[in-house]
């Protein structure tokens, strides 16, 4: 397997440092699997390694002009659209991808390169004694890497179903590896990770960037939420651990919903306030946030970027159907429509509504250099998997359920809800994720575990299999996985037969 056969390089190439080194590009030194090593610098160091490849869920996409692996899961849901029609969209803006589309190949790349340093980092920590490095150190840092590679696993196995099962570092390049089953990648991989970082002592909240028990619970959370839905169908008894996990967070995790939407888009609240689990970028390094250039309308000149890409945003759909008074659709709150020219101070009015939620205006007006980071999981994503799985255990809407359902809904300017039977809840629930973790890369994975789409047309919810997206296409059983990535089973035939449909 083509990717596989690197792994071992590519994570063994780790860079020595503190923990905001996984964001340096130029590293002094390196580590392999025989590295003679007995320093917590160096245990630091393979911690570290594991966060890397959290950058590739914004990876750019080669030989192509404003692709990135996150445009991906906004295409596929049909609620997106884009200004020059960028690299591969008009193929699933029809749903005719194939295994050898753009996106399909760099996240499967990007995952596997991710769980191959995590893989080091577990082979190599507990061996590492140096003088001041205890064991409940060492033991948080494995809890690191472990919530790591599960996260990794979890993309993985919610796009491709089965993947081929690798837990420890290759000896050698001989890595034809069959698929695994998802529910096995799950009950083998995924929770007992989750739950060895569960374990640990890590702190409620990290403001550097790092996993801490709150990341730990969240993931946890969307975990057993997703594996007691579609496609594993593992029941009551998951919503209820779903839930359990969710809880936690809000009673113990010491985060807070932001006042205003745009204190998100603020470089000096990352990783604070509402911020459980975020991809680190920086100003001040070379790679930073690429999803703000990609946002912009394309050749708007309002911007010092050369490149403004008009990759993706809303449909005229999408957008009508948030409820009326929605703030979160009111001007520069998740969206914008208009803004002035740099160069005239001339108010531009765009031909369609643009996302603002990664409008760095610091970067857009002066540096080009997006000093913000990509948000995994925040506090409203936790009040609503909450919301929806205590009230699938339990069969009705708990008083708790309610109160953070309407701790969204108040920020929105919308009303309270009241008493609602368990079906109404639920799709009030799914609706508020909609909308407030639009183009987030949610939306997408909702749609694959609830199997149900909301018609932006219609205001119903629609069977996933059978919906026809705005654009014209409809959702058949191709769509509930991705393909195995040509270049893979080109090299690997344990990876075939593909998905079905491919």
């Amino acid at each position: 397997m083509k990717v596989l056969k690197n792994i071992l390089l590519a994570a063994s190439l780790l860079t020595l440092g503190s923990c905001k080194d996984f964001l340096d590009e130029n590293p002094t030194g390196f580590l392999t699997p025989d590295s003679d090593v007995s320093s917590t610098k160096v245990a630091r160091a393979y911690a570290n390694s594991g966060y890397v490849y959290l950058q590739g869920l914004l990876a750019g996409q080669p030989s192509s002009y404003g692709g990135n692996t996150w445009n991906l899961l906004e295409f596929m849901t049909g609620k997106a659209n884009s200004d020059l029609g960028q690299t591969g969209f008009i193929n699933f803006q029809n749903l005719g991808y194939n295994n050898t589309a753009f996106y399909i190949d760099t996240w499967w790349q990007q995952m596997y390169l991710g769980i191959g340093a995590c893989n080091l980092a577990i082979q190599s920590i507990p061996g590492i004694n140096a003088a001041g490095l205890t064991d409940a150190q060492k033991n948080n840092m494995l809890a690191e890497v472990h919530t790591l590679r599960a996260l990794y696993y979890f993309n993985l196995v919610r796009m491709y179903g089965a993947v081929p099962n690798v837990t420890t570092v290759p000896k050698d390049l001989n890595l034809n590896l069959p698929r695994t089953a998802a529910k096995d990648i799950y009950d083998q991989i995924i929770i007992p990770d989750l739950l060895f970082a569960e374990k640990s002592t890590l702190p409620w909240s990290d403001n550097t960037g790092k996993i801490s028990m709150g990341a730990v619970e969240s993931i946890l959370a969307d975990v057993y939420l997703t594996y007691a839905g579609a496609a594993i169908n593992g029941g009551a008894q998951y919503y209820a651990e779903s839930a359990k996990r969710s809880k936690s967070v809000i009673d113990n995790g010491g985060y807070t919903l932001f006042p205003n939407y745009t204190d998100m888009i603020q470089p000096v609240n990352k990783n604070t306030g509402e911020f459980i689990f975020q991809v680190q970028y920086a100003a001040s390094v070379p790679l930073t946030n690429p999803l703000t250039p990609l946002t912009i309308p394309n050749f708007s000149g309002i911007s010092k970027y050369a490149d403004e890409y008009g990759s993706v945003y809303p449909t005229p759909e999408f957008i009508k159907s948030f409820p009326a008074g929605d703030k979160r659709v009111e001007e520069r709150q998740f969206f914008y429509t208009s803004y002035p020219n740099l160069k005239t101070g001339q108010t531009i009015k765009f031909k369609n509504t643009y996302i603002y939620k990664w409008f760095d205006v610091n970067a857009i007006t002066n540096t080009v250099k997006s000093d913000l980071n990509y948000t995994l999981y925040r506090l409203a994503d936790v009040y609503l998997m909450y919301a929806e799985a205590s009230n699938r255990a339990e069969g009705a809407p708990n008083s708790k359920a309610v109160e953070y359902v309407n701790k969204i809904r108040s920020r929105a300017n919308l009303s309270a809800i009241g008493a609602l039977s368990q079906t109404a809840f639920e799709q009030e629930v799914w609706s508020q994720r909609y909308f407030e973790l639009c183009f987030e890369n949610k939306m997408w994975f909702d749609m694959l575990r609830t199997r149900k789409v909301h018609n932006d047309v219609t205001g119903n919810w629609d069977n996933f299999i059978g919906h026809k997206t705005v654009l014209g296409a409809t959702f058949s059983e191709k769509q509930l996985l991705f393909p195995v990535p040509k270049q893979e089973s080109d090299v690997n035939p344990n990876l075939l037969p593909n998905n079905p449909g491919f």
